[in-house]
């Protein structure tokens, strides 16, 4: 039987909670600063008065962030996120993990949502950094408009792997194999943070389309943050647990579809062959 992507979707998503965890719903009427809280954009980052919603916005003198009031050693963090709307070329979205230390031997786990001109994808670029070493990008394009409505983007951070999840379908894993020689943040506390800002000179078509700044100020919402401890005390959760087959099937889907970019795949930056995880399952 044939099944539409969409109808794939959502039961890739229904099934996934059972082999992946969900994170931790929202309580009723939190409001969302108390996770997180602007820290930089003189004014232009703001919390609605109910408390539900923070926005980001830009302008050509600043744009505008915030961070998550815990820090983190294994977590699975869950946001909704509308996207910059319209001609969003030269803009970057971000929802990331990052360690506080040392720069040259920093952790990261990067989610960057690069605007295009109205009409284009955006385009979702992700990458691992451990013990400062990065380099280990893959780019994707989504299957429904992102800036239409809030949906669901989800980093979960075990002792076990990496896996980015969007509206609860995964896209990526990036496993642990650091017994192997291959180095994955584990021994770093890591804080979540968020920033829409200018990147017109790299993020869009390679900087070839600027920002159109007669648009400004460009605006992201975010809501409905959640991040729930996914440490081996809390694996009764469901964390780290391996992706059962139809989770696989899904993560699939979504990369035989909707993946733009592979650093596995790139021959030209790697002549003398891909990393080594790329051939570790």
């Amino acid at each position: 039987m044939a099944f539409s992507p969409r109808a794939r979707v959502l039961a890739a998503a229904l099934l996934l909670g059972l082999c992946c965890g969900t994170g931790l719903p929202a309580a009723a009427g939190s409001r969302i600063d108390e996770g997180l809280e602007v820290t930089w954009g003189d004014g232009r980052g703001s919390v609605s008065p109910d408390g539900q919603v923070l926005t980001l916005s830009l302008d050509r003198t600043s744009g505008s962030g915030f961070r998550s009031r815990d820090t983190y050693l294994f977590a699975r963090a869950d946001v909704q996120l509308k996207l910059v709307p319209n001609n969003s070329a030269g803009t970057v979205t971000t929802f990331y993990f990052i360690s506080e230390g040392p720069w040259d031997v920093h952790d990261e786990v990067d989610l960057e949502f690069l605007g295009n001109v109205s009409g284009q994808p955006y385009t979702l670029h992700t990458n691992v950094f451990a013990g400062g070493n990065g380099g280990k990008e893959q780019q994707f394009h989504l299957w429904f408009d992102p800036t239409a409505d809030f949906h669901t983007y989800s980093i979960e951070w075990t002792q076990q792997h990496i896996l980015v999840l969007v509206d609860g379908t995964p896209i990526r894993e990036f496993k642990n194999h650091a017994d192997r020689g291959v180095a994955y943040p584990s021994t770093q506390r890591m804080r979540l943070y968020g920033s829409l800002w200018d990147a017109e000179d790299w993020a869009t078509q390679g900087g070839r389309v600027k920002a159109d700044w007669s648009q400004a100020p460009f605006a992201a919402q975010y809501r409905n943050f959640t991040a729930a401890d996914a440490s081996a005390s809390a694996a009764a959760g469901g964390y780290g647990q391996e992706m059962d087959a139809a989770a696989q099937q899904a993560m699939k889907w979504a990369r035989d579809n909707y993946m733009v970019y592979d650093y596995c795949a790139d021959g030209k930056r790697f002549p003398q062959g891909a990393p080594p995880e790329c051939s570790m399952p």
